[in-house]
Order: C-alpha cells, then sequence, then structure tokens
C-alpha cells in the first residue's frame, strides 16, 4: 500500500510508444511540439513535459504565462508557446522567461506594442473556429501594425474546429485554404519566414498535408484518439494510453436488505450486500455523475458505484469480489485483463474523455513508471 490514497500513475512505455508512432508520420522537417496545457490533460504538468523533453519533442504549448514559468522553473529549455490570452501586466514575465505568447486580436495587440519589454509572438488567425484569433479581412491592417512597431512575430497558426469529426472533411479543407490565404497577406509584408502551423493532433491524423512546419500533439501523445471515428478508422496506428488512476480500500462492511446507501436515499439494496468504502470522491476527480452507474476494478472485476458519490468518498458494491482493506482499486486503467478506459467512463458521464481526464485534482501524486 502505498503512502497516499489516491495516485496516478503516468506510463513511460505508453509515452514513448506514441511519440514514436507520431513521429514516424511526420516529415523530418515538421516540429513535433507536445501540448501540456491544463496540468498536462489531468497527467501532471512537469512530471509529463521533462519526459517528453526526453523523448526529444521540439517544443510545448501551454495555456498561459504561469505553466511556461512553471516549465522553466524545472529545467525545461526547449521553446514554450503560450496558447491562452496574455494579459499586459505577464508581458515582462513572459519575456523574461523566454516564453512565445499568442496574439489573437487588438486589445492584446497594442497592449504588447506598448510594454518596453516585449516576448516574441505568434500570430493566431480565425479560419472558421470562431473563438480566439484575427479574420483575414483584417489581417493586412495587423501586419502593418506589427511592421511599424517592431514586434517580434516568429509564427502564425490557426486551429481547426472539427478535424477530429471525420464526418465534416470538407471544413477542415475549407478552414486549411483560408489559412493559406492568412499565410500570403502575411508574406506580402515581407512575413515568409514565419513557422507555421495548424494542426492538433486530429489535423496530423486527418491528411500530412496540414502538418506544414510543425503540429500540437495533444491528446494522441497521452495514448488517447480525438473521437471514436478516429479510433476506428485509424486502425493501422495504435495508441497506448498512459494515465491510470488509483485509489484504495479504506472499509469493508455489510448491508442488511432494505438498506439505504449514501445521501439522499438514491439508493436502496435489495438483498445482504457487501460493501467497500474508497477514500476519493468529486473533489479528486471522480465525477458525481457517475452516482449509481460507475464502475471501478478491484482484483480484476467490475464493482458498481452504490449511492451518491460524496465530496472524499465513494461506495462500492463488492458482493461477489474478493477484497480486503488496502487493495488497490483502479478507477481508470487496466487490472489482470479488465480495463477501464477513459473514452468508455466518459461516455457513461455523458460527457468526452478530455474533461475526465484534465479534472483529476492536479494535487494528486502523479508517479511515472
Amino acid at each position: 500500500m502505498r503512502n497516499f490514497k489516491t495516485w496516478v500513475e503516468i506510463s513511460k512505455k505508453a509515452v514513448e510508444h506514441n511519440y514514436k508512432t507520431f513521429r514516424s508520420i511526420l516529415a523530418t522537417r515538421t516540429q513535433l511540439w507536445s501540448v501540456v496545457k491544463s496540468n498536462a490533460y489531468g497527467h501532471g504538468l512537469t512530471a509529463f513535459s521533462q519526459l517528453a523533453s526526453q523523448l526529444g519533442v521540439d517544443g510545448f504549448c501551454v495555456d498561459s504565462v504561469a505553466e511556461g514559468i512553471k516549465l522553466r522553473s524545472v529545467g525545461i529549455k526547449k521553446p514554450i508557446l503560450v496558447l491562452g490570452p496574455t494579459f499586459a501586466p505577464f508581458l515582462k514575465l513572459a519575456a523574461d522567461n523566454s516564453l512565445i505568447i499568442t496574439i489573437s486580436n487588438w486589445d492584446l495587440l497594442k497592449n504588447l506594442a506598448k510594454a518596453k519589454i516585449r516576448p516574441a509572438i505568434h500570430l493566431k488567425v480565425d479560419s472558421g473556429m470562431h473563438r480566439q484569433g484575427f479574420y483575414n479581412s483584417e489581417l493586412a491592417e495587423v501586419a502593418r501594425f506589427i511592421k511599424e512597431n517592431k514586434i517580434d512575430l516568429i509564427g502564425v497558426y490557426t486551429h481547426f474546429a472539427s478535424a477530429k469529426d471525420l464526418n465534416y472533411p470538407t471544413y477542415t479543407e475549407n478552414q486549411f485554404e483560408e489559412f493559406q490565404k492568412s499565410i500570403k497577406i502575411l508574406g506580402k509584408f515581407g512575413f515568409t519566414k514565419l513557422k507555421k502551423h495548424a494542426s492538433a493532433t486530429g489535423g496530423v491524423l486527418v491528411n500530412p498535408k496540414y502538418h506544414l512546419d510543425m503540429v500540437r500533439i495533444g491528446i494522441g501523445l497521452y495514448g488517447l484518439w480525438p473521437s471514436k471515428e478516429f479510433m476506428m478508422q485509424k486502425s493501422g496506428l495504435k495508441l497506448k494510453p498512459a494515465l491510470s488512476w488509483h485509489t484504495v480500500i479504506s472499509e469493508v462492511k455489510n448491508l442488511k436488505a432494505g438498506d439505504f446507501v449514501g445521501y439522499d436515499l438514491v439508493e436502496r439494496v435489495s438483498k445482504s450486500t457487501r460493501m467497500a468504502i474508497l477514500p476519493i470522491g468529486y473533489w479528486h476527480g471522480f465525477p458525481r455523475s457517475l452516482s449509481g452507474i460507475g464502475e471501478v476494478l478491484i482484483n480484476g472485476k467490475k464493482a458498481k458505484v452504490l449511492g451518491r458519490v460524496s465530496m472524499d468518498l465513494v461506495v462500492i458494491d463488492a458482493d461477489n469480489i474478493h477484497c480486503k482493506v488496502g487493495d488497490k482499486a483502479t478507477i481508470i486503467g487496466r487490472q489482470k485483463g479488465e480495463e477501464l478506459a477513459a473514452f468508455d467512463v466518459a461516455q457513461k458521464m455523458n460527457t468526452i474523455h478530455y474533461e475526465l481526464i484534465t479534472r483529476i485534482n492536479p494535487l494528486i501524486e502523479r508517479i511515472v513508471t
């Protein structure tokens, strides 16, 4: 039994396999940058990034200056691109830590022009995601402003809205064509040597022409597919989930027929039942939406959640499972040939696996195995 009641394991072999898989489908000239925003999709920002750096990724994408500084503090020296907005008070911090920031609107751009100390930037264009980014109709004015203010523009990128949905290939293609126009507009103002990128994991898998100078691999590097359609249609590629999440049984006891379980009396056992308690709950990231329907693995067998998921405790039905206090329970991952995959758990919650894994509490220990 470990010194903590719940922990996340990250498989070094799985990450290495996924890294090599994506390298194998990229041209030599195309750089692979690891997207480690949101605590590396729940995998642990520093632990995962150090591993990815050792494997040979060319750079990192984070959400904020704070995440970028954290990577610098643990010795990451490779380029770091901040994908999220950077407000004026953080521009000097970004520059001092050699972080590249994203500029996606006029407010940010004008704040940058006023700054005495400026970080380098990548420009983001909105090719159809309709979220962050400049439209092509304003890009000439943007380029002129950047040139006049001697801003260090070193890259340009866009983001596909639906590359992971193989039912809408035309929309992704239209976005790519729009991005090609963006590149031409910037080229007319002398910006001809920018690092160009458009693809996250989905775009990389859809079409090699979308790879350009660099790609931003997030979910795929963690061994998860962007969507079920990809998992089914890209069977020639194998990804290995890197994350598993575990806890231990803290108590075992018996219920009588007719006993209610947990808050709000939402579940009542119809027969005498052996139950086990897990010392985790929705504070840890075990979703309340799994109340009464979720499962964990104990000694290679699936055990159903009984009643409400509490803040720090979950009750499970252990009636047909030989178990005792201290036995490991797996929330996501494999045990003795059985698996609870993040994708399947998320479906049961009526959400996506991205949300499930990123919401695992960042205070839980991440261990590279």
